[in-house]
């Protein structure tokens, strides 16, 4: 087992820190969790309520922190506006990296996650499989901006970092509705309680032919803690995925006949305007199986999977770096979104799915 260290994580709440905080501790090591909002549970890691958007507030709302020598900075905030998003998640960290520096705090690696948004995903079809190599674009993008500040506060200060590029996080959050798998799972509960066939509810050509990747939340923690021991991770940007492709089909088959569903044909559908309409079947099914959350607009953004299951071109990155460089471990995608699936049955936050 690895040297206990002492982890910041900024972000918490949200997907990849959730998990991260539970397997940093599961493995030993300290943590303190930062996030504007407290955990549901009494969690094993130090919960700091911090605003990282103002400096002060980060200076002082961190100082209880100031032994961390490991920092995952996984906080975001969603912004329209592209420059707006650059300037305010460029704060968050520039935040951070600041008062740890001020607190004299040992820093010696900063993980910071990106996404494929790095490779223009979010723009339109894009060369795949990406690679760590590929040029930036001219577009806006706040990875940019962070890394660039990263690379900076990290050459001056005399630390390591690593940047891990993980798509369509897959875990569970609570009050975290930009999540695939929770958008996976209210539809098929939905559809499920509606007693009609689920359909794939994106175009066509997505379904059939689209390839899309993963990456699960349980494979970015472990990938954290080892690129912060690892030196043939430091400076350098990975790629993180499950190692695997899938197209829609294959995966809405598989739930179709783990869940013992009627599997109809697809019909594209804008999830944000058509399932709020279903908010009151929700909270009855909140109340009936007495599930956590019964407002159906705090469990999933539908805005979130429209984008995801919209999209009408292949999203695809290369995960051969990472493996050369000793990180090899790897999911078979569809069987795990599958079984976390009937695990968010069992802690009852979705309803019965069969």
């Amino acid at each position: 087992m690895p040297e206990p260290r002492n982890y910041l994580v900024a972000g918490a709440g949200g997907v990849i820190g959730t998990t991260l905080l539970k397997h940093l501790t599961a493995q030993g090591h300290a943590a303190w969790g930062v996030s504007r909002r407290p955990p549901a549970a009494t969690p094993r890691w130090k919960h700091l309520s911090v605003n990282l958007a103002e400096a002060n507030g980060a200076l002082e709302g961190l100082r209880p922190a100031a032994a961390t020598n490991r920092l995952a900075f996984a906080a975001y905030v969603e912004r329209q506006d592209p420059q707006r998003q650059i300037k305010d998640n460029v704060a968050l960290l520039s935040n951070t990296l600041t008062a740890l520096e001020r607190l004299d705090a040992p820093l010696e690696h900063v993980t910071l996650y990106q996404g494929m948004k790095y490779y223009g995903a979010h723009l339109g079809p894009f060369k795949t499989p990406a690679l760590e190599t590929d040029p930036r674009l001219a577009a806006a993008n706040f990875y940019y901006e962070q890394e660039d500040l990263l690379r900076e506060h990290a050459d001056h200060r005399g630390y390591q970092f690593t940047l891990l590029r993980p798509e369509g996080v897959i875990g569970y959050a609570v009050g975290t509705p930009m999540n695939l798998l929770m958008g996976l799972g209210v539809y098929v509960a939905l559809t499920r309680h509606l007693g009609v066939p689920l359909r794939f509810p994106g175009p066509r050509e997505a379904y059939d032919s689209v390839l899309y990747q993963v990456s699960d939340a349980q494979l970015l923690a472990e990938a954290t803690e080892w690129a912060g021991d690892a030196p043939s991770a430091w400076g350098e940007a990975f790629n993180l995925t499950n190692g695997d492709v899938f197209r829609w089909r294959q995966l809405f088959d598989a739930i179709a006949r783990r869940f013992e569903l009627e599997l109809a044909e697809p019909q594209c559908m804008n999830l944000a305007t058509q399932m709020p309409q279903h908010a009151g079947l929700w909270a009855h099914l909140a109340e009936s199986f007495e599930l956590h959350t019964p407002d159906l607009a705090s469990v999933v953004d539908w805005r979130f999977t429209d984008a995801i299951l919209g999209s009408t071109w292949d999203n695809v990155s290369s995960t051969i770096k990472v493996r050369q460089a000793g990180f090899s471990a790897s999911l078979h995608s569809v069987e795990r979104i599958v079984d976390l699936l009937e695990d968010l049955v069992l802690r009852k936050i979705l309803p019965p799915l069969a």
